[in-house]
């Protein structure tokens, strides 16, 4: 009687333990599955970005994978992400999901912040509308953000730059760095990138034509404007030059068509020299307050190494090259002017 309730025992001790070591095993494998089963599905793309905005919840992420279709099994990312403490440990970025990546991967990824770098690219930008705009496309720093920022005078005033003159700060590259960059972020970087790119080299060139980096930028954006030509920029430079250094007025039309706000005009008339706009070379001396575009770093280095000759006048050369005829006095001037203008007129450009 006695053995036959031991052996009972045994069995039942048996049983128990089996069916322990079965719903252990169990657990292992789903707990197994929720973490390294894949869980994302990306409809044949190997990749994706997924961005998180700064301040958003785990509600918000939550909702944003389901709607953009990324999970495949909703329930358990926010059953380990709760296990994992990601609920309150949201970071902004930009993240690249991978086609094959289970739960653990992508809360470890989200958790940790390990997000993807921006290729950050601006270029033929003439204002600073337009450069925001370029900006706010690229960044979660909206083109309102960075533009209340450069109009910031007491903000600007701290780096040494005028609403004016600040997109100067912006010197056209290709820039790394992360999608939740903020306005005021951005600006800092940038204003230690044109720090960096205005060497001791530079200058001293600088200082040798009496312009400050911040100037010869604004030189630099109206050669550019000039002429699209690198050979023929030092000479344009070295024209302007001439021009401050005498006093005169530098009576550039690409500022005039800044003043004016319309690039398109072929034809810079009587009418066009007669509104008042601190950028109207025509009426007012010396440079303008601040740049009519953002100079290419080749052009600031042109006009840096601006060539030295006695040239006050120049006019766009009468067969459109694109090139310019040059002149010392108002009389050579006036006949490079008007073969250019019987050019246009020849061709009914009014």
């Amino acid at each position: 009687m006695a053995k036959g309730k031991r052996s009972l025992g045994f069995r039942i001790l048996v049983i128990t333990g089996i069916v322990l070591l079965v719903a252990g095993a169990y657990t292992i494998y789903k707990a197994y599955s929720i973490l390294y089963k894949t869980n994302i599905k990306l409809d044949g793309k190997k990749f994706e970005y997924f961005y998180i905005r700064t301040s958003a919840d785990f509600a918000e992420v939550n909702e944003k994978l389901s709607s953009e279709n990324i999970l495949i099994d909703p329930a358990t990312f926010e059953w380990l992400s709760d296990f994992k403490d990601y609920k309150t440990h949201i970071k902004p970025g930009k993240y690249l999901i991978t086609n094959g990546m289970n739960n653990n991967e992508l809360i470890n990824m989200l958790k940790s912040g390990r997000q993807e770098p921006v290729k950050l690219v601006f270029n033929n930008v003439r204002t600073k509308y337009q450069l925001a705009g370029k900006i706010g496309k690229q960044l979660e720093a909206d083109s309102l953000s960075i533009i209340n920022l450069l109009n910031d005078s007491t903000y600007l005033k701290k780096y040494k730059f005028t609403s004016d003159n600040a997109i100067t700060a912006f010197i056209p590259n290709t820039y790394e760095m992360y999608w939740n960059t903020s306005a005021t972020q951005l600006f800092e970087k940038m204003n230690d990138e044109f720090k960096n790119f205005w060497t001791d080299s530079r200058k001293e060139k600088a200082n040798k034509i009496k312009l400050s980096p911040v100037e010869v930028e604004i030189l630099a954006s109206i050669v550019q404007e000039e002429t699209n030509k690198l050979d023929e920029m030092p000479k344009v430079a070295g024209l302007y030059i001439n021009r401050l250094n005498k006093g005169m007025k530098l009576e550039a039309d690409p500022t005039v068509k800044f003043a004016i706000g319309d690039f398109s005009i072929k034809r810079i008339l009587n009418r066009h020299l007669e509104i008042e706009s601190p950028y109207n070379t025509y009426k007012h001396k010396g440079l303008p307050p601040g740049p009519i575009s953002l100079p290419d770093p080749r052009v600031i280095d042109k006009v840096l190494d601006f060539e030295k000759h006695n040239y006050i006048y120049m006019c766009a050369k009468e067969d459109f090259s694109g090139y310019h005829n040059f002149a010392k006095t108002s009389a050579e001037h006036s006949a490079n002017a008007k073969r250019y203008q019987n050019a246009l007129n020849k061709l009914k450009i009014k």
